[in-house]
């Protein structure tokens, strides 16, 4: 498609802006009608009780995916100009950040993207933990804990072992990557047949997964045709939140482009289709452990999401629909940190209901 019109009617930042703004409300929009969500995927799958999440993060995936890779076949998207490819990224900031993130978003209750999505319905304590997730993002960026990311990320990265595209590496064919992608979605619609969900989540779930290969149109051919040089990227939110908080901090500049329109995109649409459908709601926290282990979460996703090169989305679904081998690295730890943490979580709640039910406890109780 041809964006010269709008190139000569839109300088070139605002137009990136608006185009990530657009992107973002369709995923929101998306993402919180189909309750999308890896946490509770990654729970589903690790509890072996699939229900309605796993399916809807299966068919996110593959969406974006499967779309993303036509779109490289057709010549669309300029893959081998995005970051994760491009330039040389790290495999131990990929582990540890996984890592790290996956245990986050468990004691969060949800990914950085989940956090957005629920904070625009009236969720305070997703909005206060997105908060802090976006300032631990900066300082890992720009401020106070870079030394420290530096440190972790030059351990081990994709200069070490030749690259990081997983097509180049293995020798992948199109029609391998493509019907790799198709088991995914094959997979995703068993288990919604197996759990009975709902037709229109699953459309909305589709809808969530193709805004990631529309990012990837959008930007790509923005930088075929705009001036100045243009990333190809496309949806993540470690950064973009970053840069969203130092915008409202600090005056514009040159900071427009498509992550900062994003962020707010997002927050919009979830927000409208909370509002159409009546899902607007104030929640808060229910007490001091409840609000310290959020707020634990949503540093440790800050830190690890920066750490890996992506949050949840950005390296788990938008660096893997390029076949990023940091972006699969990063998923694959994000998929078993979450189980163990969850499991960990588990064991301690329990172990606390039971001290907390015993009769020493409840004479303490009446004593206090």
């Amino acid at each position: 498609m041809d964006l010269t019109f709008l190139l000569d009617e839109i300088s070139e930042p605002w137009l990136l802006a608006i185009g990530g703004l657009v992107v973002g409300v369709l995923f929101g929009a998306f993402a919180q009608q189909s309750r999308f969500c890896l946490r509770a995927a990654s729970l589903e799958f690790s509890r072996g009780a699939p229900k309605d999440r796993l399916p809807v993060w299966l068919l996110t995936f593959s969406a974006a995916v499967l779309c993303t890779q036509v779109l490289i076949h057709l010549g669309e998207v300029q893959a081998n100009e995005a970051r994760q490819l491009a330039s040389p990224q790290s495999l131990s900031g990929a582990l540890l950040g996984g890592l790290m993130f996956g245990t986050g978003m468990v004691l969060a209750r949800g990914c950085a993207s989940r956090l957005l999505v629920l904070s625009a319905t009236g969720n305070l304590r997703a909005l206060l933990s997105g908060l802090v997730f976006a300032v631990v993002a900066q300082a890992s960026l720009r401020g106070l804990l870079k030394p420290v990311r530096e440190w972790f990320a030059g351990l081990w990265t994709t200069g070490d072992i030749g690259g990081n595209n997983l097509t180049e590496m293995l020798g992948l064919s199109t029609s391998v990557t493509l019907g790799f992608t198709a088991l995914w979605l094959v997979a995703g619609l068993v288990f919604a047949w197996r759990s009975r969900v709902k037709v229109w989540q699953l459309v909305a779930a589709a809808g969530a997964g193709l805004a990631i290969p529309l990012a990837w149109w959008f930007t790509s051919a923005m930088a075929r045709q705009a001036f100045d040089p243009v990333q190809v990227e496309g949806v993540t939110f470690t950064g973009p939140s970053a840069d969203a908080l130092m915008l409202v901090l600090s005056p514009p500049g040159d900071l427009l482009d498509f992550d900062v329109g994003l962020v707010p995109g997002v927050f919009l649409g979830s927000f409208l289709a909370a509002f159409v459908t009546r899902e607007l709601a104030l929640q808060g926290f229910e007490g001091g452990k409840s609000m310290a282990r959020y707020l634990t979460g949503a540093t440790l996703m800050g830190f690890g999401g920066m750490l890996a090169g992506g949050c949840a989305v950005g390296a788990g679904i938008t660096g893997a629909s390029i076949f990023a081998l940091t972006a699969w690295i990063t998923l694959t730890a994000i998929w078993l940190s979450a189980g163990v943490a969850d499991r960990l979580l588990t064991s301690y709640d329990a172990r606390q209901q039971t001290v907390g039910g015993s009769p020493a406890a409840e004479q303490v109780k009446t004593a206090a």
